[in-house]
């Protein structure tokens, strides 16, 4: 099994405490509330996993519903939802065949979730990532935004795609679908070192581990793109 998949479908809590760290500064939503009105406003996440956006967003939305495909990573977002009493909705399914009516939304998310399918359908993703992207312009209000989330790297000093197939979709989004980016630092923060190494190692792999230790990063850099377009 893919080992983004494994993660996904059987190690959720230890997923979910990593993100936890995670953008110490706050500035994804210092970016999303300067894309558009956040406040009052239906708010669907795909790709929402343990509730890293609905811990965020669904506060401020007059309605926010996550979906993922992942039946493990929406059972941690229920543990979650309960530890705020959060009243967010949750539908499990494909982003690709979203089951939201049309015009429904007047912002549509996706974060770290869209780029998976790059790896995941390598002779085809163009066509499977355009599906998400249809399906979010269809799900969205005339005027609404779509906003999806990438990886620019973590551990990184400077941000940059991380290989060469997502720096292709990252091209692809901007000139071949109008998508506009920004690029935010979204560290993490760790009591310790060895807590970073403790809860990063599963997700990224040994050689970041080691990283960690020689730079001695409590305070692990990350960079995100966040890409924007709004439908007329």
């Amino acid at each position: 099994m893919d080992h983004f998949r494994h993660i996904y479908t059987s190690r959720a809590t230890a997923y979910h405490r990593m993100i936890s760290a995670e953008d110490v500064e706050g500035n994804l939503l210092k970016t999303l509330q300067a894309i558009t009105p956040l406040e009052e406003q239906t708010i669907l996440d795909l790709g929402t996993g343990s509730g890293r956006l609905a811990l965020l967003l669904a506060s401020r939305a007059r309605r926010f519903i996550g979906l993922d495909l992942h039946a493990a990573m929406l059972r941690e977002n229920v543990v979650q939802r309960e530890r705020v009493n959060g009243q967010w909705a949750l539908a499990q399914s494909d982003m690709r065949a979203l089951p939201f009516p049309t015009a429904s939304a007047e912002v549509v998310t996706a974060g770290w979730a869209i780029g998976h399918l790059r790896g995941w359908y390598p002779a085809d993703w163009q066509t499977q990532i355009g599906q998400v992207l249809h399906e979010m312009e269809r799900v969205a209000k005339p005027n609404g935004a779509l906003i999806i989330m990438e990886t620019l790297t973590t551990g990184a000093l400077t941000p940059a795609p991380p290989n060469a197939h997502l720096a292709e979709y990252y091209d692809w989004l901007e000139n071949t679908w109008g998508y506009t980016r920004h690029t935010i630092a979204t560290d993490y923060q760790f009591a310790s070192v060895e807590e970073a190494v403790e809860l990063t190692e599963f997700f990224f792999g040994s050689e970041l581990a080691q990283q960690i230790r020689l730079n001695q990063w409590a305070r692990l850099p990350e960079w995100t793109g966040v890409w924007e377009k709004r439908l007329n």
